[in-house]
């Protein structure tokens, strides 16, 4: 059976996953002070951080419509499924499966699923390579379903800002809380709920000690690290990241380690010298 998947522009993609013809990117738009940026191949990340960096606005997200996913199911594939950010924080979610209907109205019966992956970033890329592992070994599509909806059932999203700034103006973190951290240099390591909300796990003094404290709490909540690809995605801070990955192989042997550099949404939201472990 052949197969698409079709993960909305919070998620990275790696240049594995580009080369194989099976993935596509359904773009969202964001929109800073009036000036939209379309999340596609044209981002321009410098730019964009840039512009949010000089607005006293929190930047607006619009994500990509039905009719933008009815397209995307289009094709010749037997089997399609799509990946959104976390229904709790977008209404991607929302919007896919309303392109699945329009699609069944359009075009009559096709095999699509939808997936919220109730994460962000490199938790929809691990979610997607997952997708494409199930399929290549001859999983039927209600396995590939119930095999993947298992392992988001299982997956963590852990990060560390360097800035609260969007937060703040998200309304997710109050003024004084932001300003209170950001004058006593206070990091807070940040997580999701199996609901796919945003929660604190804690806090440290400092970028460096909240990272360790990161990586401890992936590494206290990992469960058979042997079977686990985990994914760290970083804005403008390769080095960084790098670190991480150093710090994670010298506490736990996984499967494997990749590293990606976010884009649009997942840039604004991580801001330069953010990191997000998914796992």
């Amino acid at each position: 059976m052949s197969y698409k998947v079709i993960v909305d522009s919070c998620g990275e993609l790696t240049q594995n996953m580009k080369k194989t013809g099976r993935f596509f990117t359904a773009p969202l738009v964001l929109e800073v002070d009036g000036h939209q940026i379309v999340d596609d191949e044209s981002f321009d990340q410098a730019d964009f951080l840039r512009r949010v960096a000089k607005s006293s606005e929190c930047p607006k997200s619009s994500c990509p419509s039905p009719e933008s996913y009815m397209e995307a199911f289009r094709g010749e594939e037997d089997h399609v499924y799509a990946v959104t950010l976390s229904a709790e924080l977008s209404g991607s979610y929302n919007s896919a499966v309303l392109g699945k209907n329009l699609y069944y109205e359009e075009y009559g019966e096709k095999k699509i699923y939808v997936f919220n992956s109730r994460s962000a970033s490199v938790g929809e890329t691990l979610i997607a390579q997952k997708i494409a592992e199930c399929e290549e070994k001859g999983m039927s599509f209600q396995e590939v379903i119930d095999t993947v909806e298992a392992y988001i059932d299982g997956q963590n999203t852990y990060f560390v800002l360097e800035s609260l700034e969007t937060l703040r103006k998200n309304g997710r973190l109050t003024g004084l809380k932001a300003l209170a951290a950001t004058v006593l240099n206070i990091k807070p390591v940040m997580g999701a709920t199996k609901q796919g909300v945003i929660i604190q796990h804690g806090q440290a003094r400092g970028i460096k000690k909240a990272l360790v404290k990161m990586v401890d709490k992936v590494v206290e909540e990992l469960k058979n690290p042997e079977e686990k690809v985990l994914a760290i995605s970083h804005c403008n801070c390769r080095e960084r990241a790098e670190g991480v990955k150093k710090m994670l192989l010298e506490k736990v042997n996984v499967k494997e380690i990749i590293i990606l550099d976010t884009r649009g949404v997942s840039s604004l939201y991580a801001n330069d010298g953010g990191v997000i472990i998914a796992v």
